[in-house]
C-alpha cells in the first residue's frame, strides 16, 4: 500500500516527551543506523570474550556452620573435603590382586604429586578401609582434596589432571568423579546445549514470524532486535565478570530470554506503527506515535523484568545472582533495540513491513467478540478457568527441596557413570563424609563417636580414638586418614551409607548436628554444605517474594494510577506460577515423561532453579499484563467505559501477545533438549508457564475480573491518586 513520507511535523512543548523523542530519531534516522551499526559490532567484540570466561559458581552459603568449618579444617588441620575421586576398576580378578595393587598404589603417588593436589590417598595406602571398596571387590578408590575456588579447580588443575590420570592400561580402568569433577563437567554440556538450541531457535523463530506478518522484512527485523538484546547482554556481562563470578548457565538464559524478549518487544512496535498506518498517518507520523505509546509500554515492561530480576541479587549467592545480570543486560539491549534502533529503521524502510491489509481501522473480531462472552458470563469463564489452573498446579502442593548431584548430568557423561556404579557398588559414601570439627579443646572424643556411629544412615565414624561402627569400635585411628588430634582439639569423619546419600543427605546433617557434643563443634563436609545452602536460600524466599511484589506493584500503580489492577495482576500471576511449579513437580520431581525428556529424577528439587524460575516467570507475565494494559487503558482514558475498553483492548493486543507467547515459549522450549538438567528445567517450566499465562490468564481471567471489578478497577486512595497525579509515568 503506498504510504506518504512528508517531513514530520515540529514538535511542540505540549507534545508527549516520547512522540518527541520518536520524531528526533525520524530526523536523526542515518545517524542512529550508523551508530547502532558500529556500536553493535564494537559489542559484539567486548561479548565474544564473554563466553570463555564464565564458570559454573559453587553452591555455597558463605558464612554458614559449613563454610565455618571449612575454614577450621583448613587452617588448623590443613584438610579438608575430597575434590576429586578416582574409580578404579581391576580388568581381570580383584583389587587385591598383586598386579591391580601395585597398580593402584602408583596411580595415588601420581595424584599426590600432581600439580594443586593437597592430600591424596587410596584404598591400597589406608590399610584396606572397606568403605573404599566396592562390595564385589571390583572396584576400589583414589580420592584427592585440592584447595582453591571453582576457577581454579575446575577450570585449571582437573582440565590438565583428569586426561592424564584416567588413561588406564592393561591391568585397571580409571574412571573420574567428584563433586568438583560432576559440576566441571556441567560446563562443556551447557554450552552444547546452547549451541544445539541457537541452531534449532532461529530457523523455527523466523518461520512463526514469516507466518505472522507475511513479509520477510517483518520476519527479520525482529530477530535483529533479539539478537541485538543478545549482543548486549553478553558484552554487560563482560563487564560484570570483573568483580563477580558469572555462571556458564546465564549463558542460556541469554540466549532464551534476550531472543524472546527482543521479539516480544520489536513485535510490539512494529504492531504500533502498522496501526497508526491504519490510521492515515504518513510513515514518519507512525513511527514517532509508535515511539510513544509502544515505547512506553515497552520501557514499563522492561522496568517489571528488571525488577523481578533485581531481587536475586538480595541472595549471597553469585550462581543466582548471575542470572540477575544477564536478565538486566537482556533487557536493557531489548529496550534499546526495540526504541531507539528500530524506529530508526522503520522510518527508513518501513513500508516494507505494511501488509495489504494495513488499511482502515476495525475494533472488532474475534478477541472482541470472545472477551464480550467471557464479560457477559464472568463467573462461569473466570471460575472454570481458575479451576484448570488450580488442578493443572495441584502438583505443586507435593514440593520437595532436595540438593543437586550428578544427576543433573546426562547418563552419557564420564562424571555420572562414575558416581553410578559407586551408588551401586560401595556400601558407604566415604568420599562424602561429614567432617565435625571443634573449635576448641575436645575430650570425651571416644563417646561422642560411639553416639554419632549409632546414627541413623551413618556408615562408619573415623576419628583420633579409632574407627567405631553401629556402636562399636572396629579399629585404631589410621594416621594415613589425615585425622588429627592436637592439644586445641580434633575432628571427625562421620561416613554415611550409600543408602542415605541416595535418599535424604540434608536428613543426616540434622541428625548430626542434634546429637550433643561434649565440646563445641561445627559440622561441615560435602552433604553440610548443600544443607546451609538449601537452608539459605530457603529461608530467604520471604524476602524474595516481598521484595518483588512491592517493586511491581509500585511500578504497575505508577503506570495505572490503580491499585486494585497491580492486586489483580499479582493474584493472576501466581496462578500461572503455581501451574508452572506444578508442572515442575510432576515431571522432574514425580519423574513423568522423564523416558521422554532423558533425565533421571530424585524426588525432590533443587531450590536454586525452581527460585530462579519464579523470578523470571514473574517478571515475563507482567511482560504481558502490560502489554495488556497498556491498551485497556489507553482505550478506557478514551472512553470511560471498563467494558468497552477491555473488549477494544484485547483485540489489538491479543494477537500480539499469542504471536509473541508462542515465540518465547518456543525459546525456553527448545532447552528440553539439553543434557543438564537444570537447563532443561528451565526451558520446560518457563515455556508452560508462558503458554498459560498467554493464553488462559489473558484471553480469560483478565477480562473476568475487570468485569467484576467494574469502575473499581481503576481505584486508588486519594492521597495515592494525589501522588499518581504528581510522579505517575505518562504521558
Amino acid at each position: 500500500m503506498m504510504v506518504t513520507t512528508q517531513p514530520p511535523p515540529t514538535s511542540t512543548p505540549t507534545t508527549p516527551w516520547l512522540r518527541r523523542f520518536g520524531y528526533l530519531l525520524v530526523r536523526r534516522r542515518r545517524l542512529v543506523l550508523i551508530a547502532a551499526l558500529l556500536g553493535t559490532i564494537g559489542l559484539a567484540g567486548i561479548a565474544a570474550g564473554t563466553v570463555g570466561s564464565l564458570s559454573l559458581a559453587r553452591f555455597e552459603a558463605p558464612g554458614s556452620e559449613s563454610d565455618r568449618a571449612a575454614t577450621e579444617l583448613a587452617d588448623r588441620f590443613d584438610t579438608g573435603s575430597v575434590d576429586l575421586i578416582l574409580l578404579v576398576t581391576a580388568k581381570t580378578g580383584t583389587v587385591d590382586d598383586p598386579a591391580v595393587v601395585a597398580a593402584g598404589r602408583t596411580l595415588t603417588d601420581e595424584l599426590a604429586g600432581s600439580d594443586g593436589v593437597a592430600e591424596a590417598a587410596s584404598y591400597w595406602s589406608r590399610g584396606n578401609p572397606v568403605t573404599l571398596r566396592s562390595a564385589d571387590g571390583r572396584h576400589a578408590l583414589v580420592v584427592a582434596r585440592i584447595p582453591g575456588d571453582a576457577d581454579t579447580v575446575r577450570g585449571r588443575i582437573l582440565p590438565a589432571l583428569v586426561p592424564e590420570l584416567t588413561r588406564g592400561n592393561e591391568v585397571i580402568d580409571v574412571r573420574s568423579g567428584g563433586g568438583e569433577e560432576v559440576f566441571r563437567q556441567t560446563v562443556p554440556q551447557a554450552r552444547q546445549d546452547f549451541l544445539r538450541a541457537e541452531m534449532i531457535i532461529f530457523p523455527l523463530v523466523f518461520v512463526l514470524l514469516w507466518l505472522y506478518s507475511r513479509r520477510v522484512l517483518g520476519a527479520l527485523l525482529p530477530i535483529v532486535v533479539g539478537v541485538f538484546a543478545m549482543i548486549v547482554s553478553l558484552a554487560l556481562l563482560r563487564g560484570a565478570l570483573l568483580f563477580a563470578d558469572i555462571s556458564t548457565f546465564a549463558l542460556n538464559l541469554t540466549l532464551a530470554m534476550g531472543l524472546g524478549l527482543g521479539i516480544d518487544y520489536a513485535l510490539f512496535v512494529i504492531a504500533r506503527f502498522r496501526e497508526e498506518v491504519r490510521r492515515g498517518r504518513n510513515q514518519h507520523d507512525a513511527v514517532a506515535y509508535a515511539v510513544e505509546k509502544a515505547g512506553r509500554t515497552v520501557i514499563f515492561s522492561g522496568l517489571t523484568v528488571a525488577a523481578s530480576l533485581v531481587v536475586l541479587f538480595a541472595l549471597p549467592f553469585d550462581f543466582l545472582r548471575s542470572f540477575a545480570y544477564a536478565g538486566i543486560g537482556v533487557v536493557i539491549g531489548g529496550i534499546l533495540g526495540a526504541v531507539v534502533v528500530l524506529p530508526a529503521i522503520l522510518a527508513t524502510v518501513g513500508t516494507r513491513v505494511l501488509r495489504t491489509t494495513d488499511r482502515g481501522e476495525s475494533t472488532t473480531g474475534f478477541w472482541h467478540t470472545f472477551a464480550t462472552r467471557v464479560m457477559r458470563r464472568p463467573l462461569v469463564y473466570g471460575g472454570a478457568a481458575t479451576l484448570v489452573l488450580l488442578l493443572l498446579g495441584a502438583p505443586f502442593l507435593g514440593l520437595r527441596f532436595g540438593v543437586a548431584d550428578d544427576r543433573i548430568l546426562p547418563e552419557s557423561a564420564p562424571a555420572r557413570q562414575t558416581q553410578e556404579i559407586i551408588r551401586a557398588q560401595f556400601p558407604a559414601e566415604e568420599t562424602d563424609a561429614l567432617q565435625v570439627v571443634s573449635t576448641g579443646e575436645a575430650t570425651n572424643v571416644r563417646e561422642y563417636a560411639l553416639a554419632l556411629s549409632q546414627l541413623p544412615g551413618v556408615a562408619q565414624i573415623d576419628s583420633s580414638a579409632g574407627v567405631f561402627i553401629r556402636g562399636e569400635r572396629a579399629g585404631a585411628g589410621d594416621p594415613a586418614r589425615f585425622l588429627r588430634h592436637d592439644a586445641d582439639g580434633t575432628w571427625l569423619s562421620v561416613v554415611p551409607t550409600a543408602e542415605q546419600m541416595a535418599g535424604d543427605p540434608v536428613e543426616l546433617v540434622d541428625r548430626v548436628r542434634a546429637t550433643p557434643a561434649p565440646f563445641d563443634v561445627l559440622v561441615g563436609g560435602y552433604p553440610a554444605e548443600l544443607a546451609d545452602y538449601r537452608s539459605s536460600v530457603v529461608d530467604r524466599l520471604p524476602l524474595l517474594l516481598g521484595l518483588m511484589l512491592v517493586v511491581t506493584f509500585v511500578i504497575l500503580f505508577l503506570m495505572t494510577g490503580s491499585v486494585v489492577i497491580p492486586l489483580k495482576a499479582t493474584v493472576l500471576n501466581m496462578l500461572s506460577l503455581a501451574v508452572m511449579f506444578g508442572a515442575l513437580v510432576w515431571v522432574y520431581q514425580e519423574g513423568n515423561l522423564s523416558g521422554l525428556l532423558g533425565f533421571t529424577a530424585t524426588g525432590t528439587l533443587d531450590p536454586s532453579i525452581p527460585i530462579l524460575m519464579f523470578c523470571i516467570a514473574y517478571g515475563l507475565s507482567m511482560d504481558y499484563e502490560v502489554f495488556l494494559l497498556s491498551r485497556i487503558k489507553e482505550e478506557y482514558d478514551r472512553t470511560g467505559d471498563t467494558t468497552t475498553a477491555v473488549a477494544t483492548g484485547l483485540q489489538r493486543s491479543a494477537p500480539l501477545i499469542t504471536a509473541a507467547g508462542a515465540i518465547l515459549a518456543l525459546s525456553f522450549a527448545v532447552y528440553a533438549t539439553a543434557g543438564v538438567l537444570f537447563v532443561q528445567m528451565l526451558g520446560v517450566g518457563m515455556a508452560v508457564a508462558i503458554l498459560v499465562d498467554a493464553t488462559i490468564i489473558r484471553a480469560i481471567l483478565v477480562p473476568a475480573f475487570m468485569r467484576l471489578a467494574g469502575p473499581a478497577n481503576w481505584w486508588a486512595p486519594q492521597p495515592l491518586r494525589r501522588l499518581h497525579a504528581r510522579i505517575g509515568l505518562s504521558d
